[in-house]
């Protein structure tokens, strides 16, 4: 009977801080977001850079769920370019990676890129702010995808203090 004691007093002993934590768990998680104005700074600076250069793109930035924050398509971009944005700013938000960086990166006939909404071409960069990945932006339109990126990086940088500061 004492030993039962001692075995019930011991299971309580290493029960109660796990019981314990389970209840300071938060029931919800703050997550940082792209606000609507900061995303339509971005994308407009990406198209300001591209219109520079003679180019019609479409911008897309996508907030950290993935989902389409702002989508700008210039008069003469194709509607092409409305998809492949949106698929370079997903992938690059999802792999917090420069999708030119990816290229390459997954070989093989049934890999990554594969999935649906995935694209592996220069374009879609992460978008980070406090420490954390809050979104994605993509161009598409450009005649290479190095064009694509610099006007993506564009946009990231007509914010930059804005992401830095929050």
């Amino acid at each position: 009977m004492k030993r039962a004691c001692v075995v019930v007093s011991a299971a309580v002993a290493f029960a109660l801080p796990a019981i314990a934590s389970e209840k300071e768990a938060p029931v919800t998680v703050p997550i940082p977001r792209l606000s609507m104005d900061i995303a339509m700074k971005m994308a407009k600076a990406g198209i300001d850079t591209c219109r520079k250069q003679g180019l019609n793109v479409a911008v897309t930035a996508v907030d950290r769920g993935g989902h389409p924050q702002v989508v700008l398509r210039d008069t003469l971009g194709m509607d092409l370019t409305l998809a492949i944005s949106k698929q370079k700013a997903y992938t690059a938000m999802s792999f917090n990676s420069a999708t030119s960086a990816l290229e390459g990166r997954f070989p093989g006939a049934y890999s990554v890129p594969k999935i649906d909404g995935l694209i592996i071409a220069a374009g879609g960069l992460p978008i980070t702010g406090g420490g954390s990945i809050i979104g994605g932006i993509g161009v598409s339109g450009a005649p290479s995808g190095v064009q694509d990126e610099k006007c993506a990086q564009a946009g990231i940088d007509a914010v930059k203090f804005e992401l830095e500061t929050f």
